[in-house]
């Protein structure tokens, strides 16, 4: 099963939030409309911002855990790399997820 590592904020240069998960669509979409009510919710964080696949949940695991150790700079640095604007990734993220399905994005949430 795959996995994601990502990094969800409310602003540039606001707190930021790093999790993982085996399906970025779904989560992602999770944290917008507040479902959970963990730290990304209490703290308005919303916005995509960075996100890196794994081939395996493990890998992606091992990679979160050691994000989470990283300095605030080592990160900032790391989603400026991948989207120097600090744009919202998720409309983009979610298109292309339903390209794949077909425009059926109803399954996004059942994987």
């Amino acid at each position: 099963m795959a996995g994601y590592v990502y990094i969800v904020t409310n602003h540039k240069p606001g707190t930021l939030y790093v999790s993982v998960t085996s399906n970025l669509e779904r989560r992602i979409w999770e944290h917008r409309e507040g479902i959970n009510n963990g730290f990304a919710a209490k703290y308005g964080r919303s916005q995509l911002v960075w996100y890196e696949e794994h081939d395996a949940i493990g890998t992606a695991i091992q990679r979160e855990k050691s994000l989470k150790r990283w300095y605030r700079k080592w990160k900032i640095e790391l989603i400026e790399g991948f989207n120097p604007d600090w744009r919202d990734l998720y409309p983009e993220l979610w298109q292309k997820a339903a390209r794949k399905l077909g425009g059926r994005t109803k399954a996004l949430y059942s994987r």
